[in-house]
């Protein structure tokens, strides 16, 4: 942990050089680039030698230095080409988690004439998460005197990714007794159910596998998948039945 005195001082320099900045008018306008998460080292997010409109050399005369919030240096300066390069990786999941928008604020302070310029970096998602179901296999039990049209909800898959990246819809493998109904919903996205077509009978079938998959919208899509076993319960749906109409007996 720093020193208080220093994080004060800190504090202090980083307001005079506001203060000076907006005296001699060096605030200038703001920098925004957009970039996609996942981006390797040394990827080249903008120029600031032709964003600014001064040549490298003037631009390192100035000594250029990159001011973050944080431990973290998500970029770095490359006094050669010019360029504002990526130093670390950005995983816009760990860093925002769900949230709609992701961005890294940081400044680029110059001397010399002194000026400092706020610099945003909008982190895109892409599509590196496939959706999950909570379990592998889900377990259901059905008696068979269910009747036509019942439903039954499963737990819905979820995708670290957002937007379109984020599932977008199911898909429940053919059967002969089973259909399936999708729905939205604000706190649980997507979800299904799967709905009973035809009648089950135990005496018949005592077991289903169902697959049912969740997909999302990226591109390629992603994909994942669960099990869904359902047991046949007995219900008393048969009378005794003897082996033929008539039994004789002989004394």
């Amino acid at each position: 942990m720093r020193p208080l005195w220093t994080v004060k001082a800190q504090s202090v320099w980083t307001g005079f050089v506001l203060f000076i900045c907006i005296i001699l008018h060096g605030c200038k306008c703001d920098f925004r680039y957009s970039i996609p998460e996942e981006m390797q080292r040394g990827s080249v997010v903008g120029k600031i030698t032709q964003d600014l409109g001064i040549d490298t050399k003037s631009l390192s005369a100035r000594k250029p230095r990159l001011d973050f919030e944080g431990s973290k240096r998500y970029c770095e300066f490359n006094s050669r080409t010019g360029e504002l390069t990526v130093n670390e990786r950005m995983d816009r999941e760990v860093m925002c988690g769900q949230r709609p928008s992701c961005a890294v604020h940081f400044d680029l302070f110059l001397e010399n004439p002194l000026e400092f310029h706020r610099i945003t970096l909008d982190i895109q998602d892409i599509n590196d998460n496939s959706p999950k179901f909570r379990n592998d296999v889900i377990n259901l039990e059905i008696r068979e005197s269910v009747v036509k049209g019942a439903r039954f909800s499963i737990d819905e898959a979820h995708d670290a990714d957002t937007g379109v990246n984020s599932v977008q819809g199911y898909t429940l493998s053919n059967n002969e007794h089973f259909s399936l109904a999708v729905h939205s919903s604000t706190d649980r996205g997507k979800y299904s159910e799967i709905v009973l077509e035809n009648e089950l009978d135990r005496e018949k079938q005592d077991h289903l596998s169902l697959i049912l998959s969740a997909y999302d919208g990226g591109t390629p899509k992603r994909s994942g998948s669960v099990i869904i076993n359902v047991k046949v319960l007995d219900a008393n749906d048969n009378v005794p039945v003897f082996t033929q109409p008539v039994y004789e007996l002989n004394h």
